[in-house]
C-alpha cells in the first residue's frame, strides 16, 4: 500500500518518466534475452532453444593460448586509464576553479570539450599525422638531429600504450571535468570565506575545502570507473593498431569482435562479453558496499 501511495503521488514524475523507461526496456532489457545463446553452440537460423553446450565457451575462453595476452592488455590499458584518466579531469577542474579571468576560463573550457565530439577516425587521422613515419614529429626530430631514422611510433608495441591512453585523455578530460565544475560550483561560498580568514591559501583551500566538497561525486565516479575496468576501449584499438602491435591492443572487445562477428562464432562472442559484465557488475557491488560502509558514499 505504501508504495502505491507513493506512485500515486509520484504519478506525475512517473509519466514523464515513461517514454525514457520504455526506451530502456525495449533498447537495454528486451535485447538481453539473446545471452542465452553463450551457453548453446548457436547457428543463425537455428532455434535459439536447442544444441546447449554449458559452460564450455567460457572454459574456451580460458583455454585459449591468447588468454593471458589479452586480459594483460585489458587490465594494463584500463588501470592506465584508471590512474591517468580518472584524475585528470579533477586536476583540470581545480586548475578551471582558480581562474578569475572570464574570459579567458571559457575559452580554456571550450577548446578542452572540443576534442570530445571529435570522432576516433579523425583522432586516428591526427595521431598518424603526427606520429607517422612521415609525420610531423619525425620530421622535426630529423631537421634538428635528434634521430637519423623515422621512429615507428606507431608500428612498435612499447609506444602503443603510452600513446593510447594519451589520446584517451586528451579526448575526455574536458567533458568529463564538467561534472566536477558543476560539483564545484555547488560549494557554498562562506566557506571559502572563512578559509581565508583561517589564513588558507589558493592551494590551502582547494585542498582542505574544494576537494572534501566534491568528495561523494569523486566516489560516486569511481565506483562507476571500476564498473568498466575491462572496458579498455574498441575503435581506439581498431584505428590506431597495426598487425605489429597486436600483442598490446588486443583486448576483451576487440577479441569479441574478431571472434564473434568476423569469424560467425556468436555463442562463443557472447561467452566472452557475458564474463566481462559479469565481472564488472562484481566490482560495482563490491565497491559500492565498501564506499557505504567506510564513508558513508553509495550510488544504491
Amino acid at each position: 500500500m505504501n508504495y502505491l501511495r507513493r506512485f500515486s503521488r509520484e504519478r506525475q514524475i512517473w509519466l514523464i518518466s515513461l517514454p525514457i523507461i520504455l526506451w530502456v526496456l525495449v533498447f537495454s532489457y528486451f535485447p538481453m534475452y539473446g545471452l542465452i545463446i553463450a551457453f548453446q553452440n548457436y547457428v543463425p537460423g537455428q532455434t535459439m532453444f536447442g544444441n546447449w553446450v554449458g559452460l564450455d565457451n567460457f572454459i574456451r575462453f580460458f583455454q585459449e593460448p591468447d588468454f593471458w595476452m589479452i586480459m594483460r592488455n585489458t587490465i594494463v590499458i584500463s588501470m592506465l586509464n584508471l590512474l591517468i584518466g580518472f584524475p585528470a579531469p579533477i586536476i583540470l577542474a581545480l586548475l578551471l576553479n582558480e581562474v578569475r579571468n572570464r574570459a579567458f576560463k571559457k575559452t580554456i573550457q571550450s577548446l578542452s570539450y572540443i576534442p570530445y565530439f571529435i570522432s576516433w577516425v579523425v583522432v586516428a587521422s591526427i595521431a598518424f599525422t603526427l606520429l607517422g613515419n612521415d609525420g610531423i614529429i619525425n620530421d622535426l626530430l630529423q631537421r634538428f638531429g635528434f634521430i637519423h631514422n623515422p621512429i615507428q611510433f606507431l608500428g612498435e608495441g612499447k609506444y602503443f600504450w603510452a600513446i593510447l591512453t594519451s589520446s584517451n585523455v586528451w579526448k575526455d578530460v574536458g567533458f568529463s571535468s564538467i561534472i566536477y565544475m558543476s560539483a564545484i560550483a555547488g560549494i557554498d561560498r562562506e566557506q571559502y570565506e572563512a578559509g581565508k580568514v583561517d589564513g588558507l591559501g589558493r592551494f590551502g583551500l582547494a585542498w582542505h575545502i574544494t576537494l572534501p566538497g566534491i568528495r561523494s561525486t569523486i566516489v560516486l565516479l569511481f565506483i562507476l570507473a571500476l564498473g568498466g575496468i575491462l572496458n579498455a576501449g574498441f575503435e581506439q584499438q581498431l584505428l590506431l593498431g597495426s598487425p605489429t602491435t597486436r600483442d598490446y591492443y588486443e583486448v576483451i572487445d576487440t577479441y569479441v569482435y574478431r571472434f564473434g562477428v568476423q569469424f560467425g562464432n556468436y555463442s562463443y562472442g557472447t561467452a566472452v562479453g557475458l564474463m566481462k559484465s559479469l565481472i564488472g557488475l562484481t566490482l560495482v557491488i563490491v565497491a559500492n558496499k565498501l564506499s557505504k560502509r567506510y564513508m558513508q558514499t553509495a550510488i544504491f
